[in-house]
């Protein structure tokens, strides 16, 4: 059985479900593995304009799998560099939207925090409860959840281990929505639906110039910003987008 699943339900669409249910969707090895595997290969693949993940009904996923972690050193946890793993979701050039169910706990908290959209169930949990287990979080739980949800209610949510719900995450900012738990998946493919018919090439400028963004200063990031609108005037999908509006018609975006 393989712990992730890739699917393609809908044209230009991915959808890596995490598949290991006797274990809550638990992070081991292997998982990391396939989510870095498949979003390289994705993220290279021309056919393909956004990514969705996700887990099942109970878990999106509940955290590392402390059994794989129990026993180790300092030394080779460094040396298993599971930070680059990671990367590959970061580096990811397409959007990737965090479809959320059940238990989003610890380093699952931290993979969905890694996306650029989540879509949350109103009964999704969210959680760092690594401090329960004598450590910290160490994916990014002090970092992009603080940029994400301030100060203050980032140092209680890592200092208590204490979980919120999709609702409370929603109201946090640590959701980007927030919907009956039964229409999560279907919400999620529908946002991807609707993003996968926009001209990638200006969907990855977005992506890229927010991110790189947040930590410039305004003038820098500015900057950025209006680099790339610039650079979009040499693309086909933008004469093909504005030949379309004054047509009144459907523009078709091929990526060029």
């Amino acid at each position: 059985m393989t712990v992730v699943i890739l699917e393609k339900p809908l044209e230009s669409v991915a959808l890596l479900r995490i598949n290991r249910p006797e274990a809550k969707n638990a992070l081991n090895g292997e998982v990391r593995r396939l989510l870095s595997e498949h979003l390289t290969a994705l993220g290279a693949d021309p056919s393909i304009r956004v990514i969705v993940m996700t887990g099942n009904q109970e878990a999106f996923a509940a955290g590392a799998d402390i059994k794989d972690m129990a026993e180790i050193g300092a030394i080779e946890l460094m040396q298993r560099n599971n930070h680059l793993l990671w990367r590959a979701i970061t580096n990811c050039p397409k959007p990737v939207i965090a479809a959320v169910n059940g238990y989003a706990w610890g380093g699952g908290c931290e993979l969905v925090m890694h996306a650029d959209i989540i879509v949350a169930g109103e009964n999704a949990s969210f959680s760092q409860p690594e401090i329960k287990v004598g450590v910290m979080p160490g994916a990014g739980g002090t970092q992009r959840l603080t940029r994400a949800i301030g100060k203050f209610k980032a140092m209680l949510m890592v200092m208590t281990g204490q979980a919120i719900s999709g609702v409370e995450a929603g109201q946090m900012g640590l959701a980007s929505m927030v919907v009956p738990d039964a229409e999560v998946l279907t919400q999620a493919l529908d946002i991807a639906k609707t993003i996968a018919r926009m001209p990638p090439i200006a969907i990855a400028q977005i992506k890229e110039v927010l991110l790189a963004g947040q930590d410039a200063s305004l003038d820098t990031a500015l900057m950025l910003e209006r680099k790339a609108f610039q650079l979009l005037f040499a693309s086909a999908d933008q004469k093909e987008g504005m030949k379309a509006f004054l047509e009144k018609r459907k523009p078709v975006y091929l990526g060029k």
